[in-house]
């Protein structure tokens, strides 16, 4: 029970999240819609709460493309590659990813630093910045562990093939790495 309760959260956790992000953001505008148009008033926090909401499912929508493999890529030009060679610009590029993304880490981690010792509060909510500005810190996190859950699946299946390669994507591939055998 407690592993298929895991394997779901590790499956939906970021779906889960920007969904219910964007979700936030529909309610608020609508609400906003609402409050203008049909009673000539505004609410004061929907406009902040919409902002936050949107940062924060934009961050676990770039986590989720991460995990599934949805960022924008030119993999037409590497399918034209030797399996080995296109495998060596994929994985070129993600290290390049990686170590862009620990660079943010460590910059987030800074600047949450800074946050946490001159505070501020968001204007009308009155929340501590630190806490919506954590997704920086935590989106970029997320992306590390899911591009690194990526490569060991890979490692573990006998690193055939491209990395991270989506089924419908392998139409360029040889049928020896479609296969599951060692590429050129």
């Amino acid at each position: 029970m407690i592993k298929r309760g895991l394997q779901l959260l590790e499956r939906h956790f970021e779906e889960a999240l920007s969904c219910f992000g964007l979700a936030v953001v529909a309610c608020c505008v609508f609400l906003q819609v609402i409050m203008r148009y049909g009673f000539n008033s505004a609410l004061q926090w929907s406009e902040e709460v919409a902002a936050i909401a949107m940062v924060w499912a934009v961050y676990m929508g770039a986590v989720l493309c991460v995990r599934e493999r949805f960022h924008i890529r030119i993999m037409a030009g590497v399918l034209l590659l030797p399996v080995k060679a296109a495998t060596m610009v994929v994985i070129l590029a993600d290290v390049i990813w990686l170590a862009f993304s620990l660079f943010m880490v460590v910059i987030s981690i800074e600047y949450l630093g800074v946050l946490w010792t001159f505070t501020s509060t968001t204007p009308r909510l009155g929340i501590d910045e630190f806490y919506p500005q954590s997704i920086v810190f935590i989106g970029y996190a997320l992306m590390i562990v899911r591009l690194l859950q990526l490569y060991a699946g890979w490692w573990r299946g006998g690193r055939r093939g491209i990395p991270g390669m989506r089924p419908e994507h392998d139409v360029g591939l040889p049928d020896e790495a479609k296969a599951g055998e060692p590429g050129r």
